[in-house]
């Protein structure tokens, strides 16, 4: 059988939250550059998004792949029973699923405003991204490559959030999550315990770009938190961790350290996802509401409509027993509207 392909690149958040999970997972892969030189005889896929995970066929061939980091790591869960990702306890599986999504799109509006916002930044993007891609290219081609990519980057700051009004805000959650996190991670290895959930890997994606990679978060990152900086080294690669099924924390031990991670999330992202929902659903192309006493303005942005009806799905497939403990919980860390 032939060994999986990832089509991902170093610069890709959800490249490397793959990538990761794979090795963690122990499957065998191949990384390839995606529109490189190495990206050949790629099946279709229905959007271009990163990464892409080729599957191998029964032929010795690869006929099928799949986007979206998420999806993926769900297909691979029913795939492979062994090291699984996913809590065993499903009230800690749905925390698991919703940290997962706060680091997939809410930490990524702090990625992509810290790499295409400050001009230190998007002076090192345009210098090493073309070049991840292709590091035998002339610098004439990575100049024209430069330009059109960034540009298309910047363009995209209205759907991540990322804007006068809002800049600063994004920088203030960054920093106040770096904090929680740090202190989170003081006396165990990961967010769910002692060992790494799918949270784990959606937010590491993230932080592999604002913690070690773009020069000023990566600044913020240092001065702030240097243990996420080394955590990010150690996520990278836990193919030699051992866990063992009492490393998942119990739903009756829940730290007030996660307790507070709960409490950002509700402060920000859950809001966030309601305020976008409700514009979507009265036909606003546009949209502005306040969230943790700033004012929030951006496009509105479908896909995270499509979020917030997954996280509801997620709850719904738990015993009633289960969500009524979970509810509670829900409503100490203000999340609670997530799932009414």
């Amino acid at each position: 059988m032939l060994p999986y392909k990832i089509l991902g690149a170093p610069g890709s958040p959800y490249s490397r939250k793959l990538r990761a999970a794979i090795r963690y997972r122990r499957l065998p892969y191949i990384w390839s550059n995606r529109n490189g030189s190495e990206d050949v005889n790629t099946p279709d896929v229905p959007v271009n998004l990163l990464p892409v995970l080729v599957l191998p066929g029964k032929n010795g061939d690869y006929q099928q792949a799949k986007i979206d980091s998420t999806p993926i790591l769900r297909y691979l869960e029913n795939v492979h029973k062994e090291r699984s990702l996913l809590p065993s306890n499903p009230i800690m599986g749905f925390l698991d699923y919703l940290i997962e999504d706060y680091g997939d799109e809410w930490l990524t509006k702090a990625m992509f405003h810290y790499r295409w916002s400050h001009q230190k930044n998007i002076d090192f993007a345009r210098s090493i991204i073309p070049l991840w891609l292709k590091t035998d290219a002339p610098i004439a081609d990575i100049e024209s490559m430069a330009e059109y990519f960034s540009t298309r980057q910047i363009e995209r700051l209205k759907y991540v959030g990322s804007n006068e009004t809002t800049g600063q805000f994004i920088e203030e959650t960054y920093v106040r999550f770096l904090n929680l996190l740090d202190h989170h991670l003081t006396g165990r290895r990961f967010i769910l315990g002692n060992r790494p959930g799918c949270g784990d890997f959606g937010v590491f994606g993230q932080l592999t770009q604002l913690a070690q990679t773009d020069p000023t978060s990566r600044a913020v990152t240092l001065n702030n938190a240097p243990r996420i900086f080394a955590w990010c080294d150690n996520v990278e690669d836990l193919s030699g961790l051992e866990p063992k099924e009492e490393d998942w924390l119990e739903v009756d031990a829940i730290p007030e350290t996660l307790i507070s991670i709960l409490e950002e999330i509700g402060k920000t992202y859950v809001p966030y996802l309601i305020a976008n929902n409700k514009a979507l659903e009265a036909g606003q192309e546009q949209w502005e509401a306040e969230i943790n006493g700033s004012v929030w303005s951006q496009a509105s942005f479908p896909y995270q409509a499509k979020c917030l009806a997954w996280i509801r799905e997620e709850f719904s497939r738990l015993t009633d027993e289960d969500q009524e403990t979970l509810a509670d919980l829900l409503e100490k860390t203000n999340c609670h509207s997530l799932i009414r």
